[in-house]
């Protein structure tokens, strides 16, 4: 039987439940996105990665959440992507070699997406020296420039300048290539992001900024804390903008691949707004009692689970069937489970170690080039 996300709210120990409770499974295989250029061309053997990837990324958060509350192995803040995967995977699915990706701090979908392995993550939100940022960045904090992912940023809207500056650094070297640059939608109205709007326009650099909108930023619904659309924003930085539904992983394909082409080809700034759904609250302190009714998020997974529709959708297409549904499920579930064991068993970093990677010439002095003297106390 399909393995079916529906009709809980997403706990550590969820159960999968009969197909027939999803409702969206009509709706699934029409998607009008699926006919575009860029989705036409998949191969089967794409789709079914791009389903594992999205799968890979629930069951490794479904793990992190058990890590988290039941076991206590993590500390800190736990920003969990339940219910948003078809966007990291759908934006980074049409990246090519000469683009960047940068986000801010629910960033584990986007990290899985780009292709980091699951163990380094899990050992950074373990707080171990074998996690992605040596354990000393924690859940906000995934980088691997190798794959051209530049975080994981903590600072509500931080991680918008840096990505225009991703992008000028693009056209300033003559690459033809663009920067994603992630946001959430209660970033939008912090200063620092409208300034990277305007010398985003001003100096036409090859960037997309992305908006996931899960519709209630912190805490507080989008109707109570911004007005207007919020993609349509553009129009006064005199940039292209566009909205799509971020629970369709063919349309989120499309709609990205439009605006980086736009990047990369006339090196123009762009607006997307995402419209998504976050599960779990804004953090996992988050109480989520208080602002929005579990009816509501049982509705959206009845009826719009990225997974589950674009699982219907492979099924319609005759790509996926029961054998290889339940397969790859129990092997994303036992890659996360894999990968609490690593972190479990990693070390912590020393107390020598508190001292590196705060400065690279510190940690490289025969390279060094700065004058002075850096202390630690």
């Amino acid at each position: 039987m399909p393995f079916n996300f529906s009709k809980k709210s997403a706990t550590a120990d969820d159960k999968s439940t009969a197909s027939k409770d999803f409702d969206g499974a009509g709706g699934a295989a029409v998607s009008k996105s699926a006919q575009a250029a860029i989705n036409v061309k998949l191969t089967a053997e794409q789709k079914i990665e791009f389903y594992r990837t999205m799968l890979r990324i629930r069951r490794f958060e479904e793990r992190c959440l058990r890590s988290y509350q039941q076991e206590r192995k993590i500390g800190g803040f736990l920003h969990l992507y339940i219910g948003q995967e078809a966007v990291a995977v759908g934006c980074c699915s049409v990246m090519q070699e000469t683009d960047h990706v940068i986000t801010a701090y629910r960033d584990h979908g986007h990290a899985i997406a780009v292709g980091m392995p699951l163990n380094p993550l899990m050992a950074e939100l373990y707080g171990k020296v074998t996690g992605c940022s040596k354990g000393k960045g924690g859940s906000m904090h995934f980088f691997d420039p190798s794959r051209r992912y530049w975080g994981g940023h903590g600072i509500v809207g931080g991680q918008v300048p840096l990505g225009a500056g991703l992008a000028f650094a693009l056209k300033y070297k003559g690459v033809k290539g663009a920067a994603l640059t992630f946001l959430g939608d209660g970033a939008v109205n912090q200063g620092a992001v409208h300034e990277a709007y305007n010398l985003a326009a001003l100096w036409d650099l090859p960037v997309v900024f992305i908006i996931e909108n899960n519709g209630y930023s912190m805490g507080t619904s989008q109707a109570r804390s911004s007005a207007g659309d919020l993609a349509k924003r553009a129009e006064g930085y005199n940039m292209a903008w566009g909205v799509c539904d971020g629970h369709d992983f063919y349309e989120v394909r499309e709609a990205t691949e439009k605006f980086l082409a736009l990047a990369r080809e006339k090196s123009k700034p762009s607006i997307l707004e995402i419209k998504t759904y976050r599960y779990r609250g804004h953090s996992v302190s988050d109480p989520d009692k208080t602002y929005r009714d579990k009816a509501e998020i049982e509705e959206y997974r009845r009826t719009k689970d990225p997974i589950q529709l674009f699982q219907n959708t492979l099924v319609a297409e005759h790509i996926l069937n029961d054998t290889l549904i339940e397969k790859i499920d129990a092997e994303a579930k036992e890659e996360a489970e894999n990968s609490a064991a690593f972190a479990d068993a990693s070390p912590y970093p020393t107390l020598e170690d508190i001292t590196k990677d705060v400065y690279w010439e510190e940690d490289n002095p025969s390279q060094k080039k700065s004058q002075g003297r850096i202390f630690f106390d």
